[in-house]
Parts: C-alpha cells; sequence; structure tokens
C-alpha cells in the first residue's frame, strides 16, 4: 500500500478589493510636485543645492518621503543624485537642451498635422478660448498666469491629435521642457514673439492646414530651444565658465 504523500496542497488565497486599490498620492507624491513646480518656475535654480533638512521643514514632511520625492524627480531629469552629497537641481546643459527640443518639435509637428484633421468644432472653441485667455495675461504682464495656459495649449494640441503614443511619449518629456519654455518666456522679446507664433498656429488649426500648423509648431518649439541655448552661451561667457557647472542663469542674458 502507498503512503499518502506528505505534501500540502496550497491553496491560492484570493485578492480582496481593498488589497487590489492603488492607494491616495502619498506625501513623497506631494513633495514632488510642490519641487517640480519651484524647479520649473526657476524659484530653485539649475544647480542649486538641495538641503534635506531645510526642504523637509519648509515641505512639512520627514526626511524619508522627500527623499523618494527627489527619486521621481531624478527619473524627470529635473533633480541629479549624487553618492554622500546633497542632490540638485540638474543644471541647464546646451547639448541636453538642443536634443530635447529637437525631440519635442518633431513630436508636436506631427501632433498638430494630426489635430488639425481630427480637432472638433468643440476643440477649436476651446483653444481659442485658451487662446484669448492667454493674450490678455500676456497684454497684462502676468507671466506665470500666462505660461499655465501656454502649456495647456500645447498639451492640448497634442491631446487633439487623438494618438496615445505620442501623448505618451510627449508627457514624458515635459517636465524638462517646462522649465526651459519658462525660462525663455522671461525673456520680453521672446514673449512677445511666442504670443505672434501663436496666432499664426491657431489660425492653421481653424483652418485645417495640417503642414502648415506643423511647420509652424515645430518652428515655434526650435525658436524657443534657440533662445535658451542663447542665454546659456551668453552666461557662459559672463561667467567664463560652461553653465553645466550650475551656475543660475536669466534669459535677458
Amino acid at each position: 500500500m502507498k503512503p499518502k504523500s506528505s505534501k500540502m496542497r496550497m491553496n491560492k488565497p484570493s485578492l480582496s478589493a481593498t488589497q487590489l486599490r492603488v492607494q491616495r498620492a502619498g506625501l513623497h507624491e506631494q513633495a514632488a510636485a510642490r519641487l517640480r513646480t519651484l524647479i520649473v518656475r526657476g524659484d530653485l535654480a539649475p544647480g542649486e543645492p538641495l538641503m534635506e533638512v531645510e526642504l523637509s521643514e519648509l515641505l512639512d514632511v520627514s526626511r524619508t518621503p522627500l527623499r523618494e520625492a527627489l527619486k521621481l524627480l531624478a527619473m524627470e531629469g529635473l533633480v541629479e543624485l549624487r553618492l554622500n552629497r546633497s542632490a540638485v537641481v540638474t543644471p541647464l546643459r546646451r547639448d541636453d537642451i538642443t536634443e530635447l527640443f529637437e525631440a519635442v518639435s518633431g513630436i508636436e509637428r506631427i501632433a498638430a498635422e494630426l489635430a488639425a484633421a481630427r480637432m472638433t468644432a468643440r476643440d477649436l472653441r476651446k483653444l481659442r478660448d485658451l487662446h484669448e485667455r492667454m493674450e490678455r495675461f500676456h497684454e497684462a504682464g502676468e507671466l506665470r498666469d500666462y505660461f499655465d495656459l501656454n502649456q495647456k495649449i500645447h498639451d492640448l494640441i497634442v491631446a487633439c491629435a487623438r494618438n496615445n503614443a505620442l501623448k505618451a511619449t510627449h508627457e514624458s518629456l515635459m517636465a524638462r521642457v517646462e522649465r526651459a519654455r519658462f525660462l525663455a518666456l522671461s525673456s520680453r522679446a521672446r514673449w512677445d514673439e511666442s504670443v505672434r507664433e501663436h496666432v499664426e498656429i491657431l489660425q492653421a488649426l481653424e483652418n485645417r492646414e495640417g503642414e502648415r500648423a506643423g511647420k509652424l509648431l515645430a518652428h515655434h518649439v526650435q525658436r524657443t530651444g534657440q533662445v535658451v541655448n542663447d542665454a546659456l552661451h551668453a552666461a557662459g561667457e559672463t561667467s567664463g565658465e560652461s553653465h553645466a557647472a550650475g551656475e543660475p542663469i536669466s534669459a535677458e542674458a
């Protein structure tokens, strides 16, 4: 007579809805959001050390979620982590800016071409409304409010391409792009020029001129990258050093 097997059957536990439910944004994500805004708006300058003790107090979080927040921002390219040293805000480097805006200009060009054919009448009304509100902020000299709407316009055009792969790729670059765009718009000359370019882009989309809209938007994005690089070059000449070392700059340079 064969002996009974001593092996026990392992029942697979059932997963409850509570176990599967995704938790709401934790402290580290909230801290990352706050720091992201400060970096994009230039309140934390390129190359600036991020002192954990000071930031923990300012954000009212412990150092553990702060460190997780810094890791998230490092993945986005906004922060550089350094072994046994404080993390720093990623410096703006000319080669990086060139590559970044080459990529984004290509993405937004394709998006504009597709959006011109796929935008609904409602989409176009929303785009015009955003544009008109953005112009009012420009006239009032409200840069930060203008900047917020400018970003929404670029995002809307990409969303109206109705291409999820394109949208996801665009979103993965946006944190780095927003920081450079804000710097470029801090030059009044570029700000005025940018508004005129947006008028032409809007007209091309409303007229369903996909190729023209794509070319205009690509040029608009490339021009922004050029302005940032010109500022980096001027700052480097003034300091006698490469800006990769982390010296803060102004687009008026």
